[in-house]
């Protein structure tokens, strides 16, 4: 069985090409900040005090992604960022950073937010889990 492909020129389909490498930038010079990926739950009394959920502290168990960049020296305005359901895409003057994502996201669904006295952007996303229609019902 042969496929037939939409252009005859193509080299490959684009559900072969992973997400994010079109960002891949090998020879551009500016240095990647640091950053910090921390989870987050939504919990209430009856999952700290009695237990009857199905929740844990693991990240398993957490609904969003916060990830912490510091940009020091940079203004809200220099800012490029581009969110994907797999890849995180920042470009700033003086820094790069293509993060590849632990958990899948919903990138219609977050919150920026630039706190610039300590010159840090807080990316908040909601993890995108194929059960978790089950897990946190």
């Amino acid at each position: 069985l042969k496929l037939k492909s939409e252009n005859s020129k193509t080299i490959w389909n684009t559900e072969e090409v992973p997400e994010g490498s079109e960002f891949d930038d090998t020879q551009d010079p500016r240095e990647e900040p640091e950053y910090q990926i921390l989870f987050k739950q939504c919990v209430g009394t009856e999952d700290v005090f009695l237990g009857m959920s199905r929740k844990d502290h693991s990240t398993a168990c957490c609904e969003y992604m916060v990830i912490k960049i510091k940009l020091p020296e940079t203004k809200c305005s220099d800012i490029a960022l581009d969110i994907q359901d797999e890849v995180l895409d920042l470009r700033t003057p003086k820094m790069k950073l293509l993060l590849h994502l632990p958990y899948r996201v919903n990138s219609k669904d977050c919150k920026v937010r630039f706190l610039s006295e300590e010159e840090i952007l807080e990316i908040t996303l909601r993890v995108s889990r194929m059960f978790d229609f089950i897990n946190f019902a």
